[in-house]
């Protein structure tokens, strides 16, 4: 591995288990429509509804007449209603304390406006120099424009980057943004594989 000179983190599944309250938001939304509500049994489209941009998410689920509504009225629904089924990923809090002062953080998600909402509700926001979500760029993950411009704000080469993910999505990113990659979770490997959160520190 590379050196590296900052730490960009994905957000769900990685710094937070969020998926029941990912499901609870758009299962809001698709009972306003009449859709079925999607289950944590039902894998494939559980996954996406934990990983993809809300446009991507709400475009599978929904027929193509009813999108534009569903868009309007998801904008209508406050995030914060959610973030109480969201709970921090185990020593979160200890390597974010630990890397404080010492490396540079990023973060780069999928969500939209409700990643600020879920960084003050949990008092992490004082962790994060940059913020990048999918209002900020225009194509969100597996695109690997969120990494470019968290780079970017870091003033950080791509390659000196290190990004945590979970997902296919974030890997394939990285590796279009010439970012190091490390996976978390089990469900994809990287160039560093974490199962917790402070065996990063081990690497570093």
């Amino acid at each position: 591995m590379s050196q590296i000179d900052a730490v960009i983190f994905d957000c769900d599944g990685v710094m937070f288990e969020s998926q029941q309250a990912n499901l609870a938001y758009y299962n809001r939304i698709l009972a306003e429509f009449a859709y079925p509500l999607v289950s944590v049994e039902q894998k494939e489209l559980s996954h996406l509804c934990h990983t993809a941009s809300s446009p991507e998410v709400l475009a599978n689920l929904l027929r193509a007449e009813d999108l534009q509504s569903a868009l309007n009225f998801s904008a209508t629904l406050d995030y914060r209603e959610f973030i109480p089924h969201m709970k921090p990923e185990l020593n979160l809090l200890d390597l974010l304390e630990s890397l404080s002062g010492h490396l540079p953080m990023a973060i780069a998600t999928n969500r939209g406006k409700s990643i600020i909402s879920i960084l003050d509700h949990f008092n992490l926001l004082k962790y994060f120099s940059v913020v990048v979500s999918s209002h900020d760029v225009e194509r969100p993950k597996p695109a690997p424009d969120m990494l470019f411009l968290a780079a970017e704000k870091l003033e950080v080469r791509p390659d000196r980057c290190l990004f945590i993910g979970d997902s296919e999505l974030d890997k394939l990113a990285a590796a279009e943004a010439n970012v190091q990659f490390a996976g978390y979770g089990g469900s994809v490997s990287g160039t560093i594989s974490l199962s917790n959160h402070l065996e990063l520190l081990d690497y570093l």
